[in-house]
């Protein structure tokens, strides 16, 4: 509902002279929710009042804002659009998304701004097992904020030199991560890879000590550290399903095609990022290598999260 606040300007008392007074109107959406139509207006509904963002798709950003500083926009009133409405009657989505609105309510006023600045603060949204401590992302929140925002009224402009939108919340497909119980190494390059459907996970430069052909003592497993170089640890995303023939390659196959890759974060002696391989006899001259992962993060840009206290890549077959 439309606050109006009057601020008298000069009050000449004394002479009794009076200059009027000047009519400031004010909005408030703080309690209502951030929503969006198919056709990409974002909004907020308040009784009877509405306010539209009208903006490029590209400006919401599924990815963490770069050290917390936000994305800035200018209000141009064409391709970064902000409009407050007014109705006679109750406003509802149909409202505002429909491709024909309805009848009613009709618009009484409209405020369009004409400058300003937007700003957007994305962060990740994640879930937490608390059981295996990992986690994962499940969508972007996305906050929105406008400075110095110039509303042109029937009556004339309005500043607001800070005016708070909301959060705006976008979904995010899960990662999958169930790979084949059994991992496979390349005769070549000796990369170690497992791979389900249409994602992989790589161990590129693996330390070849971590896969001697000789079993571990119980409770005594190889260890080493994930790195940049040797030990690099690749989650990836393609666009279509995997066969195995897709492995190995020199040159790489270019078909499926990556959607996205994520890289092992460096890890730390004794806390994190530790590949642990458990050896066993598995038949005559044949060793069984169990892989697992402790404390390993992904990282893609300025988005991360954990696999968990123990994710296991696979187990890997090789002859003497």
């Amino acid at each position: 509902m439309k606050k109006i606040v009057s601020l008298v300007l000069f009050a000449l008392i004394v002479t009794g002279c009076d200059d009027g007074d000047l009519k400031v109107d004010t909005i408030n959406f703080d309690k209502a929710a951030v929503e969006s139509c198919t056709n990409g207006i974002i909004y907020k509904l308040n009784e009877n009042e509405s306010i539209l963002l009208d903006i490029p798709e590209s400006a919401i950003i599924d990815e963490p804002s770069d050290s917390g500083k936000p994305a800035l926009y200018e209000i141009n009133n064409s391709s970064y659009r902000v409009i407050y409405r007014a109705y006679n009657g109750a406003v509802s989505k149909n409202t505002i998304c429909d491709i024909i609105p309805p009848a009613a309510p009709t618009v009484t006023e409209q405020w369009t701004a004409t400058g300003g600045i937007m700003e957007i603060l994305t962060t990740a949204i994640k879930t937490v097992n608390a059981t295996d401590n990992s986690s994962r992302i499940t969508g972007y929140n996305h906050n929105i904020s406008f400075k110095n925002i110039t509303f042109l009224k029937p009556t004339g402009p309005q500043v607001y030199a800070e005016f708070p939108f909301g959060d705006y919340k976008t979904t995010f497909e899960p990662l999958p991560f169930t790979f084949n119980e059994k991992a496979e190494q390349c005769s070549v390059s000796k990369q170690v890879y497992n791979w389900k459907n249409n994602a992989s996970i790589v161990i590129d430069g693996i330390d070849p000590a971590l896969l001697t052909n000789e079993a571990t003592p119980p409770g005594s497993p190889r260890t080493g550290i994930i790195g940049s170089s040797s030990n690099k640890l690749v989650y990836t995303v393609y666009n279509d399903f995997l066969s195995d023939e897709y492995f190995c390659q020199t040159p790489a196959s270019s078909t499926p095609t990556v959607r996205e890759t994520w890289n092992g974060v460096k890890g730390v002696a004794g806390v994190s990022g530790t590949i642990e391989v458990k050896t066993e006899s598995f038949g005559p001259d044949t060793f069984k290598h169990t892989i697992t992962l402790k404390n390993a993060t992904l990282q893609k840009g300025n988005n991360t999260f954990r696999l968990g206290d123990n994710f296991v890549i696979g187990e890997l077959i090789l002859a003497k």
